[in-house]
């Protein structure tokens, strides 16, 4: 098992598809469903034995909850903020490329 490469907070932007998101959970390996994973195409489907992320995602049209793996993933170099509307209950705000967890929130 590996050590996760992202850190909670962090901005990544996908490899391969137009989207951006900010971590909020890691899971050291392939947790979700075969269902899941079986619907993603064989010919660039990931492996399960790496870790996978939990991304506040953000296209320029749409906001949504993704599930990524670290092969597929690449740091932010844009150094602005999302405006995912899931963030603020998590998160403090954007400062040096990464969100704050926060604390005591209900």
């Amino acid at each position: 098992m590996r050590t996760a490469k992202y850190n909670i907070g962090q901005v990544v932007r996908h490899r391969e598809h137009p989207f951006r998101g900010v971590v909020f959970d890691v899971d050291p390996q392939f947790a979700n469903t075969e269902e899941w994973y079986q619907s993603i195409p064989e010919d660039c489907r990931p492996t399960k034995d790496q870790p996978y992320y939990h991304l506040y995602a953000e296209t320029e049209a749409t906001y949504y909850v993704a599930y990524v793996s670290e092969q597929n993933l690449v740091p932010d170099p844009s150094g602005e903020p999302l405006e995912h509307p899931e963030l603020t209950a998590r998160f403090g705000d954007f400062s040096d490329g990464r969100y704050p967890l926060q604390y005591g929130l209900n």
